[in-house]
């Protein structure tokens, strides 16, 4: 029988084993050397548009097909492997600036099957296969920012609006042939997410398997993002992607990349992508750097070990992409190192829970069954408290803070979307991981869709059922959360060793086996009771949690053990010193 042609996602992989990779330059710097008018945007088919367009780039893979395919072909023959489609802006979000929402799907597909064409045309001159990934920009919006410096709770996007965005961006993409998908100039991670959520839509939708690439952009020398994160939470948080590569793109030249790329090279467990500026922007906001200059700054990327692929962004022409090819010819590629597998979390920060730290304080004040004080601020409106009991739970030693919403009086939902908000606005808050508590599904998807970390789903169980929890942990992965399993199936709560070991290992082999999930970000609960009740059934509850805490962290590998530690002395409540001394 004939060998089967291999995909091209793992051509890449292969290829990317073997030397380092090269990406293509900067579209827009090209594009601006060609001078277009007005008239050269619209062409025939737009030229009664009512709004201008000169500027809408990605409009040029319409009414300009061969400027952009002969672009793409100087970068490949300058020694790209990869290229770029031309649909930055190519979203209904980014597009409604032009009133051309409606061409969003139009213009991904145009713009791949441009960069297919001259892919394909260079692939044969030389017989080395090249790429083309298929560009997703930020848009223009951010769902972890308001506008509106008075009111920092409004959102111009939701994690909806994005997603619904990026799926028809993205099955443009695929259609027109791409063969990875570029989530760039990430600015912020919830956006990122979307696109994520996305990507995985479009693939299941057309039945493909398009791996991600995933570039995010420190805007500033403080090393974080616009919307805060640093290098290493951001990484936590689009892990769950399991990217074909990682890496910083945009906003920095070289010189100012260099110590944030070596952050997540040390981190990521995948290709590590950077293509940085020709150097910072001068007063007119252009760009010196020559390509020697550049390529003398990326050659020291791959010599120092950082990186797997690398480019031009802003400024960049094929003069730099040819002398960043020769620059990296003669490097070996960055080794992928080995990670630990660790519960690894985020806020603005990362938090990685290691063997060193014996346990984690969960500040669970921020709950509205929990605390009466924070359930009569939230039902009385008063955010401005309420993040207060955030602030000093964290100053207290918080390393996450657990947010529930579910009180009989109150919109679960809109509350949860108020407070997360809120919180992002608060960098003192929004440092640490969150753990979205509710007893709802909706209102925990709700929540996930504010939070730009990596957070923790608290919680589900297979009291409704195997189905019911299989779909449940599929969309908590899909969010890129750990999550909280309770000790509880169809039969009811486990209220013995013997059945909390039941339950947990059973939803342990489901979670791992058939859903995928990684085993150090499942968090099992296997009930705290009160003991000292009077009752003789329940005198054994603290011994059947210790045993099946033992049990479960001996035989269920990279587990992880959650306990209400103040449930066991619900029997002594008024008495304080008692309850603390069994807390303690």
């Amino acid at each position: 029988m004939p060998k089967s042609t291999p995909a091209p996602a793992d051509t890449l992989r292969a290829a990317a084993r073997d030397r380092i990779l090269v990406l293509d330059g900067a579209m827009g710097t090209m594009i601006q050397r060609l001078r277009l008018s007005e008239e050269d945007f619209r062409g025939g088919r737009f030229a009664g548009w009512n709004r201008d367009l000169k500027g809408n780039n990605d409009l040029l893979n319409i009414t300009r097909p061969q400027a952009i395919r002969h672009i793409h072909v100087e970068y490949l023959r300058a020694g790209a492997d990869i290229v770029e489609t031309n649909t930055f802006s190519s979203t209904t979000i980014a597009q409604a600036d032009y009133g051309m929402e409606a061409l969003a799907y139009e213009l991904n597909h145009e713009g791949a099957k441009l960069a297919r064409a001259a892919a394909d045309e260079v692939a044969r001159e030389d017989g080395r296969p090249r790429f083309v990934a298929g560009a997703l920009g930020p848009t223009n919006r951010t769902a972890s920012i308001s506008p509106d410096v008075n009111d920092p709770g409004y959102r111009a996007v939701t994690f909806d609006d994005l997603r619904a965005a990026y799926h028809e961006a993205a099955l443009g993409l695929i259609d027109g042939g791409a063969d990875t998908l570029l989530i760039e100039t990430i600015f912020d991670t919830l956006n990122a997410k979307a696109a994520i959520a996305a990507c995985a839509d479009a693939n299941a939708e057309r039945g493909t398997d398009l791996p991600v690439m995933i570039s995010g952009t420190i805007t500033d020398l403080s090393g974080r993002t616009l919307s805060g994160q640093t290098t290493e939470a951001f990484w936590h948080a689009v892990r769950h992607a399991e990217p074909l590569s990682v890496g910083l793109n945009c906003a920095l030249g070289a010189r100012e990349m260099r110590q944030h790329l070596a952050d997540i090279s040390r981190v990521a467990d995948t290709l590590v992508c950077a293509y940085p500026n020709a150097g910072l922007p001068n007063e007119f906001g252009e760009y010196d750097e020559s390509p020697e200059a550049t390529a003398e700054l990326v050659g020291e990327f791959a010599g120092a070990g950082l990186v797997n692929i690398v480019g031009g962004c802003c400024g960049t022409t094929p003069d730099h992409i040819g002398a960043i090819a020769a620059a990296v010819k003669n490097h070996r590629p960055r080794t992928i190192p080995d990670i630990a597998p660790r519960l690894r979390l985020s806020g603005l920060e990362p938090f990685t829970l290691t063997p060193e730290i014996p346990f984690v304080n969960v500040g669970e004040r921020t709950n509205v069954t929990g605390s009466a004080r924070f359930r009569k601020l939230v039902k009385d409106g008063d955010y401005a408290a309420a993040l207060e009991v955030a602030r000093q739970q964290i100053d207290a030693g918080a390393t996450i803070i657990d947010i529930n919403m579910d009180e009989g009086l109150l919109d679960s939902e809109k509350a949860m979307v108020t407070f997360l908000n809120l919180c992002a606005a608060e960098p003192d808050i929004a440092k640490v991981p969150f753990m979205i508590d509710s007893s709802k599904w909706s209102v925990i998807e709700a929540g996930l869709k504010c939070v730009q970390g990596k957070a923790i789903v608290n919680s589900i169980s297979m009291k409704e059922g195997e189905d019911a929890f299989i779909a449940a942990a599929r969309k908590v992965r899909g969010y890129g959360a750990a999550v909280v399993v309770m000790a509880f199936d169809e039969q009811g709560q486990a209220d013995t060793a013997a059945r909390k070991i039941e339950i947990c290992t059973r939803a342990y082999k489901i979670l791992t086996e058939q859903v995928g999930f990684p085993a150090e970000d499942i968090i099992f609960d296997p009930n705290i009771f009160a003991v000292a009740t009077g009752i003789d059934e329940h005198a054994n509850y603290g011994v059947d949690f210790l045993d099946a805490t033992r049990h479960l962290r001996q035989n269920l590998p990279g587990v992880h053990i959650s306990g209400g530690v103040s449930n066991l002395s619900f029997a002594f409540r008024g008495n304080e010193p008692v309850r603390e001394a069994m807390h303690s």
